[in-house]
């Protein structure tokens, strides 16, 4: 129903800032809730950062909140994730996710309730 496309990834040096987007097909985007994921080599697939189908609701990972910022524009079918003060750690692919909401004020931090996912995005901090 839904494909979504990542962007945004790259090589920066720890301390420095990407922002990686997420757009999304269909005429339907504001009903879904998004989120973002991570996956390093050798490690599970970690929760990073979610928001709400209407975007007043956000909800992050303890290991990065106060580091990130997710955000959504309705009107262009996609979603963002600021990331500053990078650090090695943070090195992984990063994925972004939708989930078809019935609320628009849920947040969807459970990887298995996202049906639709995109290819990823690579960011690699070197420090």
């Amino acid at each position: 129903q839904v494909q979504l496309v990542e962007s945004g990834g790259g090589l920066v040096q720890a301390g420095g800032s990407l922002r990686l987007s997420c757009a999304a097909s269909g005429r339907t985007f504001s009903d879904y809730a998004m989120g973002w994921f991570r996956q390093a080599p050798g490690k599970e697939r970690e929760f990073v950062a979610g928001i709400s189908a209407s975007g007043t609701n956000t909800y992050y990972a303890d290991s990065l909140k106060g580091r990130i910022t997710i955000s959504r524009d309705n009107a262009k079918n996609t979603v963002y994730l600021q990331m500053n003060s990078l650090k090695p750690e943070d090195t992984a692919s990063y994925y972004c996710a939708a989930a078809r909401s019935p609320s628009s004020t849920i947040v969807v931090v459970v990887a298995r309730s996202y049906a639709h996912w995109g290819q990823g995005t690579q960011v690699t901090v070197s420090s």
